[in-house]
């Protein structure tokens, strides 16, 4: 069986272009069902080929790539933003957050549950 030289696997290719820091990050996301090529979801062991369309879920935002050159290795940042065509839509513009004010006076005790929740709505996590 013949290998073809065109073709990559899809966890190597999202760490090769530097989408994920890892290789073993990529392969838990393929695993986890948050990568999906030409519109099925992926293994990790799925192979990519120039034209190929890879979706990565699970982000800040959805990444929708194309794939233009396979690549095994990982290479330099200019060379990998090369290797893919970026469809993704554009970050929501940042609304407008008045100055931050205090929720809770310095050593006020705990706070409870429905309070933690605000601080954290508030702190955007």
């Amino acid at each position: 069986m013949a290998e073809d030289s065109a073709a990559v696997r899809v966890d190597a290719w999202l760490w090769a272009v530097r989408i994920y820091k890892s290789r073993s990050l990529a392969t838990t996301a393929c695993k986890a069902g948050h990568v999906a090529v030409d519109g099925v979801r992926a293994k990790p062991a799925t192979l990519v080929r120039p034209g190929m369309r890879v979706v990565v879920r699970g982000q800040p935002r959805d990444r929708i790539l194309i794939v233009r050159t396979p690549l095994a290795k990982r290479v330099s940042a200019p060379l990998a933003a090369e290797a893919l065509i970026d469809e993704s839509p554009p970050l929501p513009p940042r609304e407008e957050r008045p100055a931050p004010v205090a929720l809770r006076l310095r050593g006020a005790g705990r706070p409870t549950k429905r309070e933690r929740r605000d601080l954290d709505r508030f702190r955007g996590r």
